[in-house]
């Protein structure tokens, strides 16, 4: 069997409120409590298991969902709905914006506890086999591939994620 993903636990200061709003926003089913878990499970069959968790051992972390076009403008819409602020880059600079790379469409947002969601509709290209495969890290902002070979070229990668406004991301 090749490795899969199959859970991860996503810690929350309460985790009701937490997996209500990744599925109320994200379109999923909060399932039925597992032992200290409250699990929302994706349509891949991972399940994000929420755990209460104090407030001071929270760190941040990244959660990636690949959408479709119609799931992402549906998604999209609850966000605006909802007042929730989003925006084109993980750093949050972009504000108000979503971004176009790999040819799709993608956006960030943060969850009541600080977790930084994005929703995209392409996988981004070095995992999908894109231009240089696995000894390119990152797109830049205008579309060119960063090769990451030291800290300059991490910072380049950085520095082109704060989408400064060259036509590349936009409000819808």
């Amino acid at each position: 069997m090749p490795v899969q993903l199959n859970h991860t636990i996503v810690a929350a200061r309460d985790k009701r409120a937490t997996a209500r709003f990744f599925a109320d926003t994200l379109g999923l089913t909060v399932g039925d409590p597992y032992g200290p878990f409250l699990p929302v499970e994706t349509s891949n069959q991972v399940t994000l298991d929420f755990a209460d968790t104090p407030a001071e051992q929270i760190a941040p972390q990244h959660y990636a969902f690949l959408v479709s076009e119609d799931e992402f403008d549906a998604i999209f819409t609850r966000i605006q709905h909802a007042g929730v602020a989003f925006y084109a880059d993980p750093r949050h600079r972009g504000v108000g914006r979503i971004n176009h790379h790999d040819g799709g469409r993608g956006l960030y947002f943060a969850d009541p506890n600080g977790h930084n969601l994005e929703i995209i509709t392409r996988p981004e290209a070095v995992y999908a086999g894109g231009p240089g495969g696995a000894e390119r890290r990152g797109e830049r902002a205008c579309g060119a591939w960063a090769p990451v070979g030291d800290v300059a070229d991490v910072r380049a990668v950085d520095t082109a994620y704060d989408m400064p406004p060259d036509g590349r991301t936009t409000t819808e």
